[in-house]
């Protein structure tokens, strides 16, 4: 009877914890991340990476999308405030002055978007974090502006990937 009690708790205490993202395949969303960015893309689809291009466009984009567990306590420190979008930036701004970063709204996962430039290349990277999964859309494009918009497309359309 003991066994069976501690046996039974085991399987409430699993059943309890986080699940993270409810999508662990991304080929069978990579379509639908492709479609969000309109025609000229084209699409490689691995199970835990989506990379898009347009080699037809006129400012070059990719799109590189992976999926992958982080684990260090950055998902906790952002939803508790210990890690601050300004802070955030502040690294950024390290790196790249004109570096920009905003808080994305993807509940139930907390997440942030950066923007910057490379050079001649702009880049855009989404972070989205959930119960220790991590996905990460990275743009780059020869404009600062379609980078971030393809990356805004993408992060729209990986609802899916982050769950509800």
């Amino acid at each position: 009877m003991r066994l069976a009690a501690i046996g039974l708790a085991l399987l409430v205490s699993t059943a309890a914890q986080a699940e993270g993202f409810p999508v662990d395949d991304l080929t069978g969303v990579a379509g639908d991340l492709r479609a969000a960015l309109g025609s000229g893309f084209t699409q490689k689809a691995e199970p835990k990476r989506v990379t898009l291009a347009c080699t037809n466009c006129a400012e070059k984009p990719v799109v590189d999308v992976q999926l992958s567990r982080q684990t260090d306590g950055t998902e906790q420190r952002v939803r508790s405030g210990q890690t601050t979008i300004a802070s955030l930036k502040k690294q950024c701004q390290a790196k790249s002055p004109s570096c920009i970063v905003n808080r994305l709204d993807v509940p139930p996962a907390v997440g942030w978007i950066s923007t910057y430039s490379m050079g001649a290349i702009a880049g855009s990277t989404a972070v989205m974090l959930r119960d220790g999964d991590m996905l990460v859309v990275r743009s780059i494009a020869s404009d600062a502006a379609v980078a971030r918009r393809n990356a805004e497309k993408v992060v729209a359309a990986a609802r899916k990937v982050i769950g509800n």
